[in-house]
């Protein structure tokens, strides 16, 4: 089979992690390699747009509320909310204090759990009441902390795929893109989207950047825990696990950038 193009990388990352009508001719090993190296170039889209949409009802005289619940909804409708949909299965996993076996199963079925329900509930509204307040103290940082929230969010992703992460089931997204990335590359990825949004903050301010760094170190950070505790508990990862991952990194970030 020959090598995996950039385009091959970039039509994984948009057609796995989107609704965004992108055609994936290759679903190898290979093209998921790059399709996860890329995957923060995809958040980046998700989150301007998310921005884009907050923006514009701040100028039509919106409030700060009513354009964080817009900007929260975009992401959600540019995933078909497959990711909070991961993030609920997860926490219905977790919280069953069953087996790996078990656990999986429960986090398979169609329906979600008080633990998923509850999980949801409090997520969607810390993302909401941080956007509020960034938008509050000004529509710029308010616009930044979407876009970089949601790049964050699937850096998480290419963090996750790395090489040694296993996959907790033999089908499956997590399977398919799990132990696909290399070392190598997934500290490029980091370092690339750390120093982005950096000088994003930088932009606003001394103390935004501050708030970027620490945004980035504390999102990664629970993500980080996040999947440890999931690989522990499963065995690997799955496309729930990398859900909850990336819902789990956007609230981090999120909260820190409204803090201040």
């Amino acid at each position: 089979m020959p090598r995996s193009s950039p385009l091959d990388a970039l039509r994984f990352a948009f057609g796995t992690l989107t609704v965004i009508p992108v055609r994936v001719t290759r679903w190898d090993r290979e093209a998921a390699r790059g399709g996860m190296l890329c995957a923060p170039l995809a958040g980046l889209v998700v989150g301007a747009a998310a921005a884009l949409l907050g923006l514009v009802l701040l100028f039509l005289g919106a409030g700060a509320p009513l354009a964080a619940v817009a900007t929260v909804a975009v992401p959600a409708a540019l995933t078909r909310g497959l990711h909070l949909d991961g993030l609920a299965d997860t926490a219905d996993g977790l919280g069953s204090g069953k087996p790996a076996e078990d656990a999986l199963r429960i986090m398979k079925q169609s329906d979600i759990g008080p633990f998923g329900v509850i999980t949801l509930v409090l997520t969607l509204l810390a993302q909401i009441a941080a956007l509020a307040q960034a938008y509050d103290a000004s529509w710029a940082r308010g616009a930044c902390a979407a876009v970089v929230s949601a790049t964050l969010a699937r850096l998480a992703l290419t963090l996750a795929a790395r090489a040694g992460v296993p996959a907790a089931r033999p089908e499956g997204l997590g399977a398919a893109v799990a132990g696909v990335v290399p070392p190598r590359g997934a500290v490029a990825a980091a370092v690339a989207v750390a120093g982005a949004a950096t000088a994003a903050g930088a932009l606003l301010g001394p103390y935004d950047m501050v708030r970027s760094v620490l945004a980035v170190v504390l999102s990664l950070a629970a993500a980080e825990a996040l999947l440890r505790h999931c690989t522990r508990r499963f065995g690997g990862v799955t496309g729930d696990v990398f859900g909850g991952l990336a819902e789990t990194a956007a609230t981090t970030a999120l909260v820190v950038l409204s803090l201040g």
